[in-house]
């Protein structure tokens, strides 16, 4: 893979952060193009317009826009060697993968709904993110259409993510609870996966990059409930120092109870919710609704989350019979072995 990497991108998009904190640990040079540096270099556009969008050649040499930090992520352990983000342990792998789908995308619910559901979120979001992609210098009546043009998409696309009155105060809890979660991990652990980062880690890290750092109302509960996580959050930014061991992931076979834990609260809602969707697109429906442990979820169905079920069933698919029994162990005794079995 050529480098420095190209990649467009913006401070408010989790993603961005996420990929940017990756090469940064891992010691990948790249070029980050902000505003519509892109568009003056004559970069090719996606398929669909997302955040962040890395410029790489394909097989035939042909320039291509390519989004989606996960298979990018993936794609990045493959062809660029060293200070590797993903576990060597197939097994651990698996839950590390398990974990990034839920911080893309379940936590990600949590980053939306607190942006553009709150009155002091709203707007210091409206008044700061358009200038990133419009620039300092915007002209003031650019500028205050940006704003409200930018605040009103945003948050007509709450029903989108799920979050509405019926959900809101499954968001909220469970937000609290994954505080408490993660506080009660990072006491006795650096990191997700141990002493080093994997790719749960960076996705963690990219969803409370807005959460804890940026938007205000989420910003309090952070340092209110879990305040190793809002420090965890801001020394996440820039591992590049971190000398990095070979031994020092967690050890599979005896995952602390503060993982498990966590892995146990993707039966709440994540878990639930992903099958929920997967049925209703199945089917062809629009809507799904489910009943959760705390109350009734209701939303839109999404078909890129569909496509992350399969990617986490074919990845267990993909262990052999010893791992397989082993992960098997974990499932069921966080109480989301479904995920992986229900039939849909």
């Amino acid at each position: 893979m050529q480098v420095p990497l190209v990649f467009k991108g913006a401070p408010g998009s989790p993603y961005t952060r996420k990929m940017m904190a990756l090469m940064r640990y891992r010691h990948i040079t790249y070029r980050y193009l902000v505003g519509e540096a892109a568009d003056r270099a004559g970069m090719p556009k996606p398929q669909i317009e997302l955040l962040p969008t890395f410029y790489l050649h394909d097989a035939q040499g042909q320039l291509q826009a390519v989004t989606d930090s996960t298979p990018l992520l993936r794609r990045l352990e493959h062809e660029v060697p060293g200070r590797a983000a993903r576990p060597q342990n197939a097994v651990l792998a698996f839950f590390d993968s398990l974990l990034e789908d839920f911080a893309d995308e379940w936590v990600t619910k949590c980053m939306f709904h607190y942006r553009w559901k709150f009155a002091p979120d709203i707007d210091r979001a409206s008044k700061t993110i358009p200038l990133h992609w419009g620039g300092l210098q915007m002209d003031e009546k650019i500028y205050a259409a940006s704003k409200a043009f930018f605040s009103k998409r945003q948050i007509d696309r709450l029903p989108v993510i799920g979050s509405n009155p019926t959900t809101a105060p499954l968001i909220e809890s469970g937000y609290v609870r994954l505080l408490g979660l993660l506080d009660a991990h990072f006491s006795q652990h650096a990191f997700l996966m141990g002493a080093r980062p994997g790719a749960s880690d960076f996705a963690m890290y990219g969803q409370l990059s807005q959460l804890a750092l940026f938007d205000p109302t989420s910003m309090d509960l952070a340092v209110q409930h879990a305040p190793r996580t809002f420090a965890w959050t801001g020394w996440m930014e820039d591992l590049s120092g971190l000398e990095v061991q070979d031994g020092a992931w967690l050890d599979a076979a005896h995952l602390p109870a503060s993982l498990m834990a966590l892995l146990a609260e993707l039966a709440q809602a994540y878990v639930p919710v992903m099958l929920a969707n997967a049925r209703a697109l199945l089917r062809g429906e629009k809507q799904l609704s489910v009943q959760l442990p705390h109350g009734l979820w209701e939303q839109g169905t999404v078909t890129y989350q569909g496509k992350c079920l399969r990617w986490l069933r074919d990845e267990f698919a993909s262990l052999d019979t010893a791992d397989r029994v082993h992960a098997e162990v974990i499932l069921q005794t966080t109480g989301i072995g479904d995920l992986i079995h229900a039939r849909l």
